[in-house]
């Protein structure tokens, strides 16, 4: 059993994610990312995921790793983000399996995935935004004028569960980040109705500076401690 949010291991944290479950993962390219919940999710038989995250995918001594993984796996249905792949050989698997029809994606600016995600922790009804006026991005979304200024209509972006990095937690959810953990895991965390911090290190309360945290227990379902990496 969980020590309150803490579980014990990733794959214990992940035991409730579903077929069809939306996912977001925290971090940016190679920093701030939650490997061991990835390695778990791989490991786990599910199937038509969507994961919405910030470019991201690295390569690893034994292989692929990471939402590339995933990928090749079959594990996903959709990817929704700002780089779904790069140049990079590493990325190789995300693009074939795009051109191949095995895997859909829906490319985002990054704003616009940062302010979707927002609007759905603040439970907002959607956010009109400049960004994206004039091009495919505002294809068959309604456009309104602000102070003479043309917006596109962008909705919540809400999901079933957030993954992400975390510096330190403790043992009620409260949240610490470092580097680039803090530029996704605040605003996935609020957007979930799971969000799942895994930690370098939990502490019992009290342990971590009040004026310190980022992202508060009330957006904190459960807490890891995440593998070396």
């Amino acid at each position: 059993m969980p020590r309150g949010k803490v579980y014990a291991t990733c794959e214990a944290a992940l035991a409730d994610i579903s077929s069809g479950d939306t996912v977001l993962i925290g971090g940016f390219a190679t920093c701030g990312v939650p490997r061991g919940l990835i390695g778990a999710l791989c490991q786990k038989a599910v199937k038509d995921l969507t994961c919405v995250y910030s470019p991201g995918a690295w390569p690893n001594s034994a292989g692929s790793s990471g939402i590339d993984q995933l990928v090749a796996n079959g594990q996903l249905k959709k990817l929704i983000s700002a780089l779904p792949f790069g140049p990079t050989a590493d990325w190789g698997i995300i693009k074939n399996a795009w051109q191949t029809g095995k895997l859909e994606i829906e490319v985002l600016p990054q704003g616009t995935l940062a302010e979707r995600l927002r609007a759905a922790g603040a439970g907002l009804g959607g956010v009109f935004l400049a960004t994206g006026v004039g091009t495919r991005f505002a294809e068959g979304k309604e456009v309104r004028a602000f102070a003479q200024r043309e917006c596109i209509l962008e909705l919540p972006l809400k999901a079933d569960f957030a993954l992400f990095k975390a510096d330190t937690a403790d043992t009620l959810g409260n949240v610490v980040y470092r580097g680039s953990g803090r530029n996704w895991g605040p605003v996935m965390a609020m957007a979930a109705t799971v969000s799942i911090a895994e930690a370098d290190r939990v502490c019992d309360p009290g342990g971590i500076d009040p004026e310190a945290v980022i992202s508060s227990g009330i957006f904190v379902n459960r807490v890891v401690q995440g593998p070396d990496c």
